[in-house]
């Protein structure tokens, strides 16, 4: 493969499927492990030259950050899918529309949370009973990210076209770059001017700002597939409902989990600081343990749009159980890293010992619960490419909403003690563990009675003209 085909469209009609799942999903792999950088090198960093504290801050913040982000991630969502339609059906005027009403979507949402998103800050903060040793970090880093949250809509929505038209090797190599830029901003602005907490939400402003740049630059030279002209980034409600329609479900599926966060946010806050800075260390690296699932999830969505927009059924029909052994096989190779080597990564957030020993403990209950993530993902990307985004998202509220948070405040109630009064921390993990392994349950068997499973098997049997097609999982 040549340097330049690595960094242009993928056609992922044709191949190998697995071949096909596997030149995607790595690099956008490694474009979410440096997404997730930004988020870490923000704790370590913290940490390492502010104290503890600012560590709970920076942590104590993302579910607010998450909840008013995940809508338009959800949109950027239904972006991709559109975009990967309409790339397998070679459709160059639809997707010259799509892309340019994607850019405009994201420059109004942009402007809505510059506006409001500073203005209910403190009021989400003190909902969530954040301790007032860091409630002013929290809030300062809030507002910060969120004046500069045009450059992080911008990345997301961009790279989200460049993965629908099968190019997660350029997005990789943008991120990479605006991923180193952050860690040396984080230094600066942290270590060298002493700007705390405030400082690593503007290196992050500025990082993100010119990954967006650099998606935009990358697409304006792409003109063998569609042509951006003044007419594409007219807003045209047709082309905006169609992505929105599409792209809400997974924008409400991500927001319920960012709520579903906070609540359980507002248990972990009452069990103390330590609790808190434990916790934050174990979601930056199951931040870290998720990406494969995310990827393959992401991956699945773009194999499955391509191939339905081309009419190609039986590479859908293929590319499922592929798509499954590759991600299970990356699960298991994580859930083992964790369950051994555990100390060894929480080591690089904090030198203090009961840190180390409390989060190492509530990670081995959680790592098996990665393998069940990988399916729940394939088959949500599956249906999700094939245009059912709404099945994804009750499986998601189910799990997270309706299962997840009475669980661990059933967990919390029944294991108070002198030493935990508001309940043991491993409520938090095994609440999550029974969480994931009940929406696997659920994602297997609604994919198998969805119409879209009835759809592939088919298309596939008109397609191959045969009344059974291969065995499907």
């Amino acid at each position: 493969m040549s340097l330049k085909s690595m960094f242009s469209a993928k056609d992922m009609t044709q191949g190998a499927p697995w071949k096909r799942i596997l030149e995607f999903s790595i690099p956008m792999l490694l474009g979410n492990i440096a997404q997730q950088l930004y988020n870490t090198a923000d704790t370590v960093i913290v940490g390492m030259y502010v104290g503890d504290n600012a560590l709970s801050a920076v942590g104590s913040a993302a579910p607010i950050l998450n909840l008013l982000l995940a809508l338009f991630v959800g949109i950027s969502t239904g972006a991709g899918i559109v975009i990967s339609q309409s790339f397998g059906a070679r459709d160059r005027d639809g997707l010259s529309r799509n892309i340019g009403n994607c850019i405009t979507l994201t420059f109004i949402a942009s402007a809505v949370i510059m506006v409001f998103g500073p203005m209910i800050t403190r009021p989400m903060l003190n909902l969530l009973d954040t301790p007032a040793s860091i409630i002013d970090w929290c809030e300062d880093y809030l507002n910060i990210y969120f004046w500069g949250i045009v450059g992080f809509f911008m990345y997301n929505m961009l790279a989200g076209v460049l993965r629908g038209l099968g190019d997660s090797v350029s997005a990789l190599g943008f991120l990479l770059v605006a991923a180193a830029l952050n860690v040396v901003l984080d230094l600066v602005f942290v270590a060298g001017l002493g700007m705390g907490v405030p400082g690593v939400a503007l290196a992050t402003d500025i990082a993100q700002g010119i990954s967006a740049i650099l998606c935009f630059m990358k697409l304006m030279r792409m003109k063998e597939h569609f042509t951006l002209s003044k007419a594409s980034f007219r807003f045209q409600p047709s082309v905006a409902s169609r992505i929105i329609k599409i792209g809400i479900p997974s924008g409400i599926t991500q927001a319920i989990m960012a709520c579903s966060m906070m609540v359980v946010q507002s248990l972990t806050n009452s069990m103390g600081e330590m609790v808190i800075a434990a916790n934050v260390i174990i979601m930056r690296v199951d931040g870290f343990a998720m990406m494969p699932n995310f990827s393959f999830g992401q991956a699945m969505t773009v194999y499955t749009g391509q191939n339905v927009g081309a009419n190609k059924w039986h590479r859908v029909h293929q590319g499922i159980n592929q798509g499954c052994y590759i991600a299970e096989a990356f699960s298991a190779t994580i859930t083992l890293v964790l369950l051994f080597l555990n100390r060894y990564l929480f080591a690089i957030f904090t030198d203090t010992p009961e840190l180390i020993e409390l989060a190492g403990q509530m990670m081995r209950i959680m790592a098996v619960g990665y393998i069940a993530v990988s399916v729940t993902q394939v088959m949500g990307g599956v249906m999700r490419g094939a245009g059912d985004t709404v099945t994804p998202m009750w499986i998601s509220i189910a799990s997270t909403v309706v299962l997840r948070i009475p669980v661990a405040y059933i967990i919390a109630h029944f294991t108070q003690s002198e030493a935990f009064p508001h309940g043991h921390p491993f409520a938090l993990s095994v609440s999550l563990l029974i969480s994931w392994t009940c929406g696997m349950v659920v994602s297997v068997f609604a994919y198998r009675r969805s119409k879209v499973r009835q759809t592939i098997l088919s298309e596939t049997c008109k397609e191959l003209n045969v009344d059974t097609p291969p065995k499907l999982r």
